[in-house]
């Protein structure tokens, strides 16, 4: 009699068949396993929102991971739900992906880009704070 595959194997194996790259197979692997044993070696067939919430939400406060790394390990979750444990997922559609930061341009004022124009013999430097 043969054994039933691991869930990580079955999750190494769909992602092989669906030819995602060795580092993505790497990261989600990762992230699911991490998802599991912060549920107390739970499997995932039997969680749902509620844990898929808990998990991200730890990443973000306790782990203090970018929202880029939040959305990798909600992808690897996505994965495993959908084409590995083939379940309906109605609930995922309620989870709040995380939003990127808006990053604001260092700009510099018309004065200090004349001073540097100028060079730093021109005297502007010393004005405009920029020397």
């Amino acid at each position: 009699m043969t054994e039933a595959p691991k869930l990580l194997d079955r999750v190494r194996a769909a992602l092989r068949v669906r030819h995602y790259s060795p580092r993505t197979e790497e990261s989600y692997v990762g992230w699911i396993r991490r998802f599991i044993l912060y549920h107390g070696k739970r499997h995932p067939s039997s969680m749902g929102a509620g844990e898929v919430n808990a998990f991200l939400t730890s990443l973000a406060v306790e782990g203090n991971v970018s929202a880029s790394t939040q959305n990798q390990a909600l992808s690897a979750l996505l994965f495993l739900y959908r084409s590995v444990l083939e379940e309906p997922l109605p609930w995922m559609d309620e989870l709040v992906r995380a939003q990127r930061r808006e990053r604001v341009p260092v700009v510099m004022t018309a004065e200090e880009v004349q001073a540097i124009l100028a060079g730093p013999d021109s005297g502007c430097w010393k004005r405009c704070g920029c020397g």
